[in-house]
């Protein structure tokens, strides 16, 4: 399996291996996990997205070290959507954006109206990442080791899911509209 796939497993599976190792097993230990992932990404350090996300594994991966505290490890994913929201926040002031970037992959002439468009999804995701971040803080924060595993495990990665076909669907009806 390749180091970022497995990254990406690992961050998946993440809350839930935090859920269940509380109690049961050293922070410290489980703090491994962040060392797994920051590993992960060792190779992929080339953008700042990959090395954001590596520095701050090992930064919570050492205050859970020092500190022994399962609290750090509650704040990866609040690390992940901050990344993310900094990548596509960036790419709104440092065109083209993320997501024009994927587009264009595809469609490499893309018209200007599409630009518009996909710059608008671009800011929808900017404001999932930044919601779903606060959210991910106060689960964290103020909940239970229940509730924080169930919202970041589960219900995030739905929303993103919802979030993602609610997109295409708009996307496929106004194609439908611009050539019928």
């Amino acid at each position: 399996m390749p180091r970022t796939a497995l990254a990406v497993v690992i961050t998946v599976l993440y809350p839930f291996a935090v859920y269940f190792g509380q109690g049961r097993i050293e922070p410290r230990l489980l703090a491994g996990l962040l060392g797994i992932i920051a590993l992960a990404r060792l190779g992929d350090t080339k953008g700042p997205l990959s090395r954001g996300w590596f520095i701050g594994a090992i930064v919570l991966m050492g205050v859970v070290l020092r500190s022994n505290n399962a609290l750090p490890l509650k704040l990866y994913p609040v690390l992940v959507n901050a990344g993310l929201l900094a990548v596509f926040g960036w790419s709104l002031y440092s065109p083209p954006t993320v997501i024009e970037r994927m587009a264009r992959v595809r469609t490499p002439d893309l018209p200007p109206a599409s630009i518009l468009y996909i710059r608008r999804v671009t800011q929808v995701w900017c404001g999932f990442f930044l919601v779903n971040g606060l959210i991910a803080l106060y689960t964290a924060v103020y909940s239970s080791a229940a509730v924080w595993s169930l919202y970041n495990g589960l219900i995030a990665y739905g929303l993103v899911g919802l979030l993602f076909a609610g997109e295409y669907a708009v996307r496929r009806h106004m194609m439908r509209g611009a050539h019928g």
